[in-house]
């Protein structure tokens, strides 16, 4: 990621609905299928600019909140909120004991790394650095054919379909709690900017992650809290959405090996 987009994503992660409505997303999604009570170190795994930091602080008390990221611009903008503890390292080794964070996490962090085998090898390190009986958060960007500006400008390697991420976390010995995809009411709007827009030269082939135009404005807080009506049924049933822009999976280390 370019040191002008990671300034970008400082900049907005407060603010935009896309940040805001899938942190109750998530916050629902931990309350709900984790024992928090249980939960003390907690690792981000590609932290970018540190807004999953702060957030994630909520989790621990007696704790700390590690985040790991390979980009020395990143850890600065981290740096200037006092988020975590800071480590400079790449998520294919990571440079901690194993079997002992209690929570790692992972936002939108998988879908980047280049190579054909980089995921599972991520996996395989957050497996090794889980304590037994820990979990993992993993979120990524869903849908190959989904694919447009706004994966080109951020680098995008890859995307998934969420039995390919379940099939994923379990080849790396990983049991899935809960799988589900989000940001589906905004979905169809997605398309249409996506598949049918950009393609016809009727918008911009950027990325996603930025504010809207002045006359669109109005969509943020129509966004945000259509993704705050999807956080409520995901706290409050087992549902899992059945499409979305993103897909997201929470899974535990067995205390006993997978056999």
């Amino acid at each position: 990621m370019k040191p002008e987009d990671i300034k970008d994503l400082f900049d907005l992660e407060e603010s935009l609905w896309w940040f805001r409505g899938m942190r109750r997303i998530a916050d629902s999604l931990l309350t709900r299928e984790t024992d928090l009570s249980c939960i003390n170190n907690i690792l981000d795994v590609g932290c970018g600019a540190g807004g999953n930091l702060r957030f994630l602080e909520h989790y621990t008390d007696n704790g700390k909140v590690w985040g790991m990221d390979v980009s020395r611009d990143a850890l600065r903008f981290c740096a200037l909120d006092n988020s975590g503890t800071l480590v400079q390292a790449s998520a294919l080794q990571l440079p901690f004991l194993s079997d002992h964070f209690d929570l790692v996490t992972s936002f939108d962090v998988l879908v980047q790394l280049p190579g054909d085998d980089a995921d599972a090898s991520a996996l395989r390190e957050m497996h090794r650095v889980t304590r037994p009986g820990g979990y993992v958060f993993l979120r990524a960007a869903a849908y190959e054919w989904m694919r447009a500006g706004h994966d080109r400008v951020m680098n995008t390697q890859r995307r998934y379909q969420a039995g390919d991420l379940r099939k994923k976390l379990e080849q790396a010995g990983f049991e899935v709690v809960r799988s589900t995809y989000a940001n589906m009411i905004p979905f169809p709007a997605a398309i249409l900017k996506r598949l049918v827009l950009e393609r016809l030269h009727l918008a911009a082939r950027t990325s996603d992650v930025r504010r809207f135009s002045k006359g669109l404005s109005l969509l943020d807080p129509l966004f945000r809290n259509a993704l705050i009506a999807e956080s409520y049924l995901l706290r409050h049933s087992r549902v899992s959405l059945p499409f979305g822009l993103s897909v997201i999976c929470i899974a535990k280390k067995p205390i006993a090996p997978v056999s």
